[in-house]
């Protein structure tokens, strides 16, 4: 990758680019990538309107919590699915940076972590989570009735202890507005149960905001919500039901009351309503799991409803046989649909408590699934242990395991690139057996690539076939579908080829390799030479990177066969050189003359790359302008503007193209900050916008499918 990997840190790519741009650019570089240290009251991160996530987090802040550390991390549920996911820092002077997104709407849990086990709450943060004292949380977007009502609006939180036995247990109370004490009114009452304590439904479930927007919204009928921790056995219920009803105004039959609860407390809220007749009108499920009831008794239940995730909530299977159980024993019950959006986590409750609420104690006339849910399809069961090649990919859930070589590992993650926009993160994976497994997903249609974090250690997924010669600890993997047409495959025979070109190397002094692309048709012996692309790659990559990692063959084979291309050659060089200029014009350019019938008219030649390549040609561009007539740019900046000849660029480039990620593309700024300097010095160039996505294949593969069709055609 080039300088830093998105999500975690490659401290060897500075030291790589210093060696092969010039000054001038380093001093650029260095101004905007050393941040000055934020003030201790500085937010460590700030959440833009669309979604972004910046962090920025003092080292001194970090060392005087936990001491000194060598990476740096933010734990959150930023993954797939709102997974548990690890995104790592990157240490620019005295501050640890990163940046994140888009992330979808809703609430979001963290905490900061240096070398995996120093785990440190954001002091900036005011948000607490009292079941994690670690944790802060945060919203994004909109996110639809989590946000707090208008003071005064809302309705009250209290505490309600009773006994239990010889135990003092306490459970926390939501009471609707204008409820009181005393009056004539009584209120229905939903005992609403916790996997874990009952703080999570308000801290993590948004409880309080979402049952005060529903009030003010009148979508529901006026209730008590009693949130317990849990009971310990069916009298505990009992107890709480009995204390709920001796202090509040609620009514104590079955016809009033109503169950429901998450994960763990799903599960009681199933066996409450299925298993003991008359408790319960409506019961609830979210994400429970309920196996093996031979007999069923819901009488009395009204409303029986029950939400799962997708593939990764582990409640899914169960759901599955409960379904089944229940069509078996002529039970009736409502089904939510599968949420293709979400796992078995608060973000996935939090939208199942926004359905059921509205249900309770009314008659509603829609008793199907939420809008975009879907059908269960059968149990999910990725391939027995040690099928290989792996990663396993279906219905873009896609299943990591490892093999049995690491046993003994402590703590092992899956680091891929399959965070928004394709930012990296790394997946905890757990144990299974020998191995180490996890699902991750729905993952969009695309191109991905991954590698072990095993204790800290970057390792390859032996099992994968698949390899990356610049990085031999990654491994890929794809997801077809409309979206990655293009970096797909095309037919067998019916594609351009790739061949090595060696090339001797007068500024290393050695013997080198180029990949060459010739399209499908390609005439050696055409009277018209062919247009020719020079393509580069980034720091710390190699002229075998466009092709395994940026699917160049696959895109120019598609946009070819898609009569989209001018037919062209293209030459994909090692840039790994002191003088990249010599290595071009005095190297690569005559190879690749001499061997492939291209074009040696500056009209007839383009010059492109990414990064550190980006770099490179924009440098060529300002020493030798007109030599190619056709350039372009990704992720690249353009530097100091002293002594460039504006007026020979201008005249001798048919097309300037420029192209940069997003917020979570570090070289942004440096990008921004060069096109005043383009401006003003009258250059013409062409901004294609933000690419969104980070400094990463998924910008650079969407910039080459972007620029290719528009070369050699003006």
């Amino acid at each position: 990758m080039t300088l830093f990997h998105h999500g975690g840190v490659r401290p060897t790519g500075l030291r790589r680019l210093s060696a092969v741009i010039t000054a001038g650019v380093m001093a650029v570089a260095a101004v905007l990538v050393a941040p000055r240290p934020a003030a201790a009251d500085t937010p460590w991160l700030v959440v833009s309107d669309d979604g972004y996530v910046s962090i920025s987090i003092p080292a001194a802040s970090i060392e005087a919590a936990v001491g000194p550390v060598s990476e740096v991390m933010v734990e959150g549920n930023f993954g797939p699915s709102f997974a548990w996911a690890e995104y790592g820092l990157t240490r620019r002077g005295d501050v640890w940076w990163g940046a994140l997104g888009p992330l979808k709407p809703g609430l979001y849990s963290y905490q900061v972590t240096g070398d995996v086990t120093k785990g440190l709450k954001d002091p900036t943060n005011s948000a607490r989570v009292a079941s994690k004292p670690l944790w802060s949380t945060f919203l994004v977007g909109s996110a639809r009735l989590l946000a707090d009502v208008p003071q005064g609006q809302g309705g009250t939180v209290g505490t309600l202890t009773y006994r239990t036995g010889q135990k003092e247990r306490s459970a926390l109370v939501w009471t609707p507005p204008g409820y009181t004490a005393k009056g004539p009114k009584t209120y229905p009452v939903l005992f609403l149960q916790s996997g874990g304590s009952a703080t999570d439904w308000l801290d993590l479930g948004r409880t309080r905001q979402i049952l005060d927007n529903l009030s003010v919204q009148g979508t529901m009928e006026p209730m008590v919500v009693v949130i317990g921790d849990g009971p310990d056995d069916d009298k505990d219920l009992q107890h709480l039901r009995k204390a709920a009803a001796d202090h509040y105004r609620v009514h104590r039959d079955p016809a009033h009351q109503a169950i429901a609860g998450a994960a763990e407390g799903g599960t009681r809220a199933l066996r409450a309503a299925l298993t003991t007749p008359g408790r319960f009108a409506y019961a609830g499920s979210f994400s429970g799991l309920l196996d093996g009831v031979d007999r069923m008794n819901p009488k009395g239940v009204k409303l029986l409803r029950l939400y799962t995730g997708n593939v990764t909530d582990p409640a899914y299977n169960a759901t599955v046989r409960l379904t089944r159980a229940l069509k078996r024993a002529g039970v009736r019950y409502e089904f939510d649909g599968v949420n293709p959006g979400a796992g078995g986590n608060w973000n996935a409750w939090q939208e199942n408590l926004i359905d059921f609420v509205p249900r309770l104690f009314r008659d509603v006339p829609d008793h199907g699934p939420s809008a975009g849910h879907g059908p269960l399809k059968g149990e999910f069961a990725p391939p027995p242990a040690g099928t290989t090649p792996t990663p396993f990919v279906k219905d873009g859930f896609v299943t990591f395991e490892t093999t049995t070589d690491l046993t003994d590992a402590g703590h092992v993650t899956v680091w891929a690139n399959d965070a928004p926009g394709g930012s990296w993160l790394r997946v905890p994976m757990s144990r299974d057996g020998d191995r180490w497994r996890v699902t991750v997903g729905p993952l969009d249609p695309w191109f991905y690539y991954y590698q072990w974090i095993v204790d800290g250690v970057s390792v390859k997924d032996t099992s994968n076939p698949t390899k990356v010669t610049s990085e031999p600890t990654w491994s890929s993997f794809f997801i077809p579908g409309e979206r990655s047409r293009l970096l797909s495959d095309v037919p067998a025979g019916q594609g351009g080829k790739v061949e090595s070109l060696t090339y001797r190397s007068t500024v290393a002094n050695e013997d080198r390799t180029a990949l060459v692309w010739t399209p499908p048709g390609y005439d050696a012996g055409r009277a018209e030479p062919y247009p020719v692309l020079y393509l580069q790659h980034g720091s710390g990559q190699s002229y075998t990177d466009w092709v395994e990692m940026g699917r160049a063959k696959q895109i120019l084979d598609h946009e070819s066969l898609d009569g989209d291309l001018v037919p062209m050659v293209v030459v994909m060089g090692n840039g790994n050189v002191s003088d990249f200029n010599r290595e071009l014009l005095d190297n690569i350019v005559p190879a690749a003359r001499a061997r492939y019938n291209v074009s040696g008219d500056p009209s007839r030649q383009a010059l492109a790359g990414l990064s550190m390549g980006g770099v490179q040609t924009l440098g060529l561009l300002k020493a030798y302008p007109g030599r190619f007539a056709y350039v372009a740019a990704f992720s690249a900046w353009f530097g100091s503007g002293d002594g460039v000849d504006a007026a020979a660029i201008n005249k001798g480039t048919k097309m300037l193209r420029l192209y940069v990620g997003d917020q979570t593309d570090f070289v942004q700024p440096f990008f921004m900050a060069s096109l005043p300097t383009l401006d003003g010095l009258g250059i013409h160039y062409e901004f294609d916008g933000v690419t969104p996505g980070p400094h990463g294949w998924d910008v650079w593969q969407k910039n080459l499918i972007d620029l290719a069709p528009r070369l050699f055609k003006r």
